[in-house]
């Protein structure tokens, strides 16, 4: 037994010294010191042995495993050191080459702009509240005064998702839900603007597209006339784009508010004298709806028309963005071209 015990331990330290990695570490320290390794079967028929003999053997044994242990450990710290080593080397900083550049992201024009708005309107005295993209009918339409055979309720015009639900057409659901939640809680009269994306089947060209950005306003008092609106609209048209800038109201047609009007705004290139851009006419795109808040949609919140009167007005953020910053194309700011977004 004392040659077995003695030929393992050389075999053991020859084999160790050709480890080059960990894993063959591993492997030797289970074949010669695992449960079911070679001095472990030795150790097992030392009952065979006689009384005299079996101390002897057992102290050779413990000192066969603390040799290979001992020669396992050092060998590991050798090759840990070199791995190491290794290491260090292939990660070198080289502080003679040119650092790299980090690309700085850009805030979105259509964000810088939906965030000066509500920062106008907040200077005038609004409230800015929100309200939820996927609505009911009845906030949609409904209590909006929309006629039963209205064309923008067609599920050609329209993303429905249930009967019931649908993704907002405009942000105009928001002023029906502030208009019940003012009523509920006796908090009337109102002041608030709203922002937020909406939805409509729309083809996509240079000024339409199936998603984009609202901003929603709405003032319920007593005694409150169109000539307020009017000089609110002049007022954040002016605060917007400059003191310049001039506005147009065209009649129009809303079924949530009665009389009701289209405004347009100067052409920011040509100041109104007539350019290519618009057309000669002097006059940049429409800018926003706008009109009296029709009595049927007040009654519909709980809102007495004979006592109260009130106004709204919505425009598109993203051609508010086209126009304060002269964009031919509204596929521009949803393209995400780091090129264009530079620019702003």
């Amino acid at each position: 037994m004392k040659e077995q015990l003695l030929k393992l331990k050389t075999e053991a330290l020859n084999q160790l010294k050709e480890c080059s990695d960990n894993t063959d570490i591993e492997k030797i320290r289970v074949q010669y010191l695992g449960k079911k390794g070679e001095l472990t079967l030795i150790l097992r028929s030392m009952g065979s042995l006689s009384e005299e003999e079996r101390p002897e053997m057992g102290k050779l044994a413990n000192e066969v495993r603390v040799v290979i242990e001992e020669e396992i450990k050092a060998i590991k710290d050798s090759v840990s050191a070199k791995e190491h080593e290794k290491k260090v080397k292939s990660e070198t900083l080289d502080i003679t080459m040119p650092g790299r550049i980090p690309e700085i992201g850009r805030r979105h024009p259509l964000i810088q702009v939906k965030e000066e708005l509500e920062s106008v309107f907040m200077r005038m005295g609004y409230d800015v509240i929100n309200g939820p993209e996927i609505e009911t009918v009845g906030n949609n339409f409904d209590d909006l005064n929309a006629p039963y055979d209205h064309p923008s309720r067609d599920w050609s015009d329209t993303f429905y998702i249930s009967d019931d639900l649908l993704l907002r057409t405009h942000t105009s659901p928001v002023e029906i839900r502030a208009m019940k939640k003012a009523v509920k809680e006796g908090k009337l009269p109102i002041r608030m603007v709203c922002t937020g994306r909406t939805f409509r089947f729309d083809d996509v060209d240079d000024t339409h597209s199936p998603m984009f950005h609202q901003m929603e306003c709405l003032v319920v008092d007593k005694g409150v006339t169109l000539a307020n609106l009017k000089d609110s609209i002049d007022q954040f048209v002016k605060e917007l784009f400059g003191s310049n800038m001039k506005t147009r109201f065209r009649p129009h047609n809303f079924p949530f508010t009665e009389p009701s009007a289209e405004v347009d705004v100067s052409c920011p290139i040509c100041m109104g004298k007539g350019c290519p851009a618009c057309h000669g006419t002097g006059w940049s795109m429409e800018l926003l709806g706008c009109g009296m808040t029709h009595p049927n949609v007040l009654r519909n919140c709980g809102i007495d028309p004979e006592v109260y009167s009130g106004y709204a007005f919505g425009m598109g953020i993203d051609r508010v963005t086209m126009v304060k910053y002269g964009i031919p194309n509204i596929r521009l700011l949803f393209e995400n071209d780091v090129r264009f977004l530079k620019q702003f």
